[in-house]
C-alpha cells in the first residue's frame, strides 16, 4: 500500500501525496475550479489532472525536482534557474484569463490591507516598529499601475519543478489570474535574491528592480501574522522575517 504524506495542510486546504498521485482537498470548490481552468490556459508544462469531485482535484506528480524551498538552501545551476524565468515569462506574456488573480488586487485595495497590517503588526507586538515601518516604506514602489499580465499568483519556489535545465511543471494554480507580472517574479525570487539575476537572465527585460524588492517587503508583510496563526515559522532562517530585515 502507498504511504499517504501530508504535504501541506491548514484550516483552508491540505494536499497529500499518494504514490505518484497528490490529493488536493479545498475548502472552496471555487479555487479548485480555478485552478483547472488556469492550468488548461497556460503556456507551460502544467500537472496531469488525474479525475475531479467535489473540493477533491487529483493531479499526476511531476518528474524533476524543485529549485529549493524557502528558507533552505537553493539548488539548481543558473540554466535551471534561467529556464524558469523563461518559462515565467512565457507565462506572463499570454493572453490573460478573464478575471482577476492574487497579483491582481487594486492599489487601492491593498495598500488599504497592507497599512491594516502593519497597524496589527506592530499593536499586537509581533515585529518592531522600526522594521514595519522600513518596509512598508519599501512596499510603497509596488503601489503603481501596471499592465495586466497572465499571472501564477503564487509562485513559490516549490511550485516550479525542472529536470537539468529544463521547466517540467509549475504546480498550484488556484490563484491564477490577471495581475502584476512583477508579483509572480517577487514571489519565485522570495528569499533567494543572489539567484534573480539568473532568472531575468531567462525573463529578459522590462523588470524594475525596485518594484521587485518592493513586493518582497509587501508579501511578506501581509504573511507574517497569516503564517504564524495557520502553524507555519516566518521566522525561521531565510524566512519572511528576515527578507524584512535585509530591508534595514
Amino acid at each position: 500500500m502507498d504511504e499517504v504524506r501530508v504535504v501541506v495542510a491548514h484550516s483552508e486546504r491540505a494536499t497529500l501525496r499518494v504514490g505518484d498521485m497528490f490529493l488536493k482537498v479545498d475548502a472552496d470548490q471555487a479555487r479548485i475550479d480555478a485552478e483547472v481552468a488556469a492550468m488548461s490556459r497556460a503556456p507551460v508544462p502544467t500537472p496531469q489532472v488525474l479525475w475531479r469531485k467535489p473540493h477533491v482535484l487529483a493531479i499526476a506528480a511531476l518528474p524533476g525536482t524543485t529549485l529549493g524551498r524557502l528558507g533552505g538552501p537553493a539548488t539548481g545551476s543558473p540554466a535551471a534557474w534561467a529556464a524558469a524565468g523563461a518559462a515565467i515569462r512565457n507565462l506572463h506574456d499570454a493572453p490573460p484569463p478573464p478575471q482577476p488573480g492574487r497579483a491582481g488586487r487594486s492599489i487601492a485595495a491593498l495598500s488599504a490591507e497592507l497599512d491594516e497590517e502593519c497597524g496589527l503588526l506592530v499593536a499586537g507586538g509581533v515585529l518592531p516598529v522600526d522594521l514595519v515601518t522600513r518596509n512598508r516604506q519599501v512596499a510603497a514602489a509596488a503601489l503603481r499601475p501596471w499592465k495586466p499580465a497572465f499571472t501564477h499568483g503564487d509562485l513559490q519556489i516549490a511550485h516550479i519543478f525542472v529536470d537539468g535545465a529544463e521547466v517540467t511543471g509549475i504546480i498550484d494554480w488556484s490563484e491564477a489570474g490577471q495581475g502584476d507580472p512583477l508579483y509572480d517574479l517577487a514571489t519565485f525570487t522570495l528569499g533567494h535574491e543572489e539567484h534573480l539575476d539568473d532568472v531575468l537572465a531567462g525573463y529578459g527585460d522590462g523588470v524594475d528592480l525596485d518594484v521587485i524588492r518592493a513586493w518582497w517587503s509587501l508579501r511578506s508583510l501581509l504573511a507574517v501574522r497569516w503564517l504564524t496563526e495557520h502553524g507555519f515559522d516566518p521566522f525561521a532562517p531565510g524566512c519572511e522575517v528576515d527578507v524584512l530585515k535585509s530591508r534595514m
